[in-house]
């Protein structure tokens, strides 16, 4: 264990950031004893299309995270997160904190594949929360076969499992209200006209 403070990163696209995005990260906080989460966000996201600008991206997860004072976002000139070029950065940034990464349940099948993912896993912690359909049992098998066992990991059900930026952006395209949308980012939408289609 290292001496200095707990930080939790949170990479993802947040196309937009909803109610889900953010009680994991007070979640996690309460279950990992973090003092601080970072939200990264990418700028161009792997096997994703039709991403909205990062600008706005980033713009709308400030105000999204301001009314809490244990997050932060940070913007990193990398296109996406990856072990070999974002996590030197991050060790870097926090050279005496123990960094421990938030992932969902849905990044648990894939990471195995990442490239270089065992210099993540063997000097990191990991926090995942449970996504809608997702079982524990099932979960814990493909963390099983890994090959590089984290050096801790929490795991556990998300406040909001059923909330999906899908499900947001497509209220967001008809100007509805939904669960999960969070009012900063419906106003910041709307004043910007982001995910707007003229098809019904």
């Amino acid at each position: 264990m290292k001496d200095g403070l707990r930080i939790g990163i949170y990479a993802g696209t947040f196309n937009p950031v909803h109610a889900g995005h953010i009680t994991f990260a007070l979640q996690a906080i309460q279950a990992a004893s973090l003092d601080k989460v970072y939200f990264l966000p990418e700028r161009r996201p792997r096997h994703k299309t039709d991403v909205e600008h990062f600008g706005h991206r980033v713009a709308m997860l400030e105000r999204a995270t301001r009314p809490h004072p244990q997050f932060e976002v940070m913007e990193l000139v990398d296109v996406s997160f990856s072990v070999e070029r974002t996590l030197p950065k991050l060790r870097k940034a926090f050279p005496d904190s123990q960094l421990v990464f938030l992932f969902g349940s849905d990044v648990v099948g894939d990471l195995p594949d990442w490239p270089r993912v065992e210099r993540l896993l063997k000097d990191s912690e990991l926090v995942i929360g449970l996504r809608q359909g997702d079982e524990v049992v099932v979960i814990k098998e493909l963390i099983s076969e890994w090959p590089q066992a984290p050096i801790d990991l929490i795991l556990f059900d998300s406040f909001a499992p059923h909330v999906s930026s899908g499900r947001i952006r497509e209220a967001l395209r008809r100007r509805k209200r939904t669960a999960g949308l969070l009012r900063s980012v419906e106003h910041y939408s709307n004043r910007h006209w982001l995910y707007v289609s003229l098809a019904d």
